[in-house]
């Protein structure tokens, strides 16, 4: 069985949390590095985590990323509230660093960007959060990986526990329980199990589609077996 290293961001999110549970109990991933601005405060013997409270000095760390596989990046922000330059800084400049970074330390690595739904691929259009994660994803795209798939999920539900950091998601994700059994048999919706399962078979069975939504996310989370 082939094992693998990774690094995962953001998993005091949600997403991030997902990912991080499906590494923890899956057999093929060996070891985690987390890289979190605030103390997720978990111990488990795969897992490693490095408090970093400004990413703009991912560099200051460069050195612990070596022998590392794979990179999760599940780190952002919601768009409301927040101007197109202050979106792009933490969404796009932020990305750059830290894939320009392991870029430079391991170019045989893969980089797995989650993204949205409705993402904006030409960086055109006149969502500005679309565009923002367009040229973020085009750039991961272009950087030069061993491998690289841009993460669209669009409803996620949450399973074994887990809760957004968002309030108010939360207050939604209760009121939506009693639906959770007929959701989860809609394509197009996925679950956070999936969705971490989804992130550990990108290494195990590189793929040709790069733009994951929901229904490929759902399909590379059991792929066929042969």
């Amino acid at each position: 069985m082939q094992r693998f290293n990774v690094i995962i961001t953001g998993s005091t999110g949600m997403v991030g949390k997902s990912v991080l549970l499906e590494c923890i109990e899956h057999p093929s991933i060996e070891k985690i590095l987390l890289i979190n601005r605030s103390s997720l405060n978990f111990n488990h013997p795969k897992v490693n985590e490095i408090l970093l409270s400004n990413f703009s000095q991912m560099q200051t760390i460069q050195e612990e990323f070596k022998g590392f596989d794979a990179c999760f990046h599940c780190m952002g922000i919601s768009s409301i509230g927040k101007s197109e330059e202050e979106f792009t800084k933490i969404t796009f400049d932020l990305t750059k660093i830290l894939a320009d970074t392991l870029y430079k330390i391991n170019k045989d690595m893969a980089f797995n960007y989650v993204s949205g739904t409705l993402t904006d691929s030409s960086e055109k259009g006149k969502t500005m959060w679309a565009r923002v994660k367009g040229k973020t994803e085009n750039y991961i795209l272009n950087k030069g990986f061993k491998d690289a798939y841009m993460f669209r999920p669009g409803g996620i539900i949450p399973e074994k526990g887990i809760r957004s950091s968002t309030g108010w998601y939360n207050v939604i994700y209760v009121l939506l329980k009693p639906f959770f059994p007929w959701m989860k048999k809609n394509k197009n919706m996925t679950t956070t199990t999936k969705f971490g399962q989804a992130m550990i078979n990108s290494l195990i069975f590189p793929a040709e589609l790069k733009h994951l939504e929901n229904e490929d996310i759902n399909l590379l989370s059991n792929p066929p077996k042969d």
